[in-house]
């Protein structure tokens, strides 16, 4: 079944951008997954983690790794799909930080100890950094 766009409703920007983000995954997996990447796209079509494939497309653009053979090179493209994906990589991050915060206070680590673990300064710093944390990811979601 296909679906055609009423031309006279306006498109949902975030339905619109989490098709690209979906898009770039696609595309960066499909031409750069490597090992057990590669595998795991081959045999089930199931594509790298988003801040894996940032970290395929960075260490192939700055040459620190080494494209598989036959396979392209980094291009504009795949820098672009890179780029797409950094804001659901950092919002994953977020949420896995705000956890560990969350964990760490509930073990019984102060806020200056979880401090030193961030590498701030203060207990207010790392209060506040969860704060911050915690707000945006219950906004993201």
């Amino acid at each position: 079944m296909t679906q055609t766009h009423d031309p006279f409703t306006q498109p949902d920007p975030e339905k619109a951008r989490r098709q690209r983000a979906h898009e770039a995954l696609f595309r960066i997996t499909e031409r750069h997954a490597t090992g057990e990447a590669r595998a795991r796209w081959t045999e089930r079509r199931m594509p790298m983690p988003p801040h894996e494939a940032i970290a395929r497309v960075c260490d192939l653009a700055a040459g620190s790794a080494l494209p598989d053979e036959g396979a392209p090179a980094v291009d504009q493209g795949d820098l672009t799909a890179a780029l797409t994906l950094v804001p659901w990589a950092r919002a994953e991050f977020d949420q896995m930080e705000a956890g560990l915060l969350t964990m760490a206070k509930g073990r019984g680590m102060t806020w200056q100890e979880l401090a030193f673990g961030l590498g701030l300064g203060t207990a207010q710093a790392a209060r506040q950094r969860h704060e911050r944390l915690v707000k945006r990811t219950d906004h993201e979601n």
